[in-house]
């Protein structure tokens, strides 16, 4: 396994599905980590559970990405708790689901103010700090949405796709200030919440099969395997990538 020992991570949208995973796992690399959420019950108890299994390793902060106050509230803490962030996990995001004539304009800004805004607003108070040290590792959520059209899915591509462009424009901009910036473009993954939203079909595991389907492999991810994705954009191991977009979609674009 790759290490981060030594590191402080801090990961948003931590306390549940890829979040949660990536926590974790940063947690048994070695990682101190900031398990950052708008919810604090679910932040809280990842926190719980990481430190039950790594003492001391993660600690919680309340974080709305979409509140420019909030974020910088977040970023005074850990600079007085940690003084440095090595890594910074930009996960926190949310879906909507339909096309251009059922998507409304509050949807989209609803959309953008967290899965754009929220990127920009949480990697704006850390990531002078890295520029400062010539050292960070940026690691940004976007998806196979932000690579490919979706069907039914305007406001999510939209925004998914200006994450992969913050991206790579980071990337270039502070590629000689030590600071790497990568994204993630995950296909469809079995997440805490799209196995609540199966479990509302009449047949789950046809609505599974017909989820999955797009994806070569005929199934969907875990948070894991996207979780150590992540792991190694974070670790000095990647010291060579900057300005990508993984993909990881169980073979969904091979043949697009």
């Amino acid at each position: 396994m790759f290490s981060l020992k030594d590191k402080h991570a801090l990961v948003t949208g931590a306390g549940s599905g890829i979040g949660e995973s990536i926590a974790k796992v940063f947690a048994e690399a070695g990682a101190t980590v900031w398990v950052a959420d708008v919810n604090e019950e679910e932040g809280r108890r990842v926190a719980l559970e990481i430190n039950q299994s790594h003492p001391e390793k993660a600690i919680f902060i309340p974080l709305d990405v979409s509140d420019e106050s909030s974020c910088a509230a977040a970023a005074e803490v850990v600079h007085r708790e940690a003084e440095v962030l090595d890594i910074l996990v930009n996960n926190a995001g949310i879906g909507h689901v339909g096309t251009i004539l059922t998507t409304k304009g509050e949807d989209l800004d609803r959309m953008y103010s967290v899965n754009v805004r929220g990127v920009f607003n949480v990697t704006k108070v850390f990531i002078d700090g890295m520029v400062q040290r010539k050292k960070g590792a940026i690691v940004n959520m976007a998806s196979i949405g932000g690579v490919v059209g979706v069907k039914d899915r305007l406001a999510y591509c939209t925004t998914k796709f200006a994450v992969a462009g913050l991206t790579k424009a980071m990337s270039i901009d502070h590629a000689m200030d030590g600071v790497r910036v990568n994204c993630i473009c995950p296909g469809r993954v079995e997440t805490p919440f799209v196995k609540k939203r199966l479990a509302e079909y009449p047949d789950p595991e046809a609505a599974y099969r017909e989820m999955a389907s797009t994806q070569a492999l005929g199934r969907m991810g875990t948070p894991d395997e996207i979780a150590h994705a992540a792991l190694y954009l974070a670790a000095d191991e990647s010291g060579f990538v900057t300005g990508v977009e993984f993909i990881i979609d169980g073979g969904w674009t091979a043949g697009k």
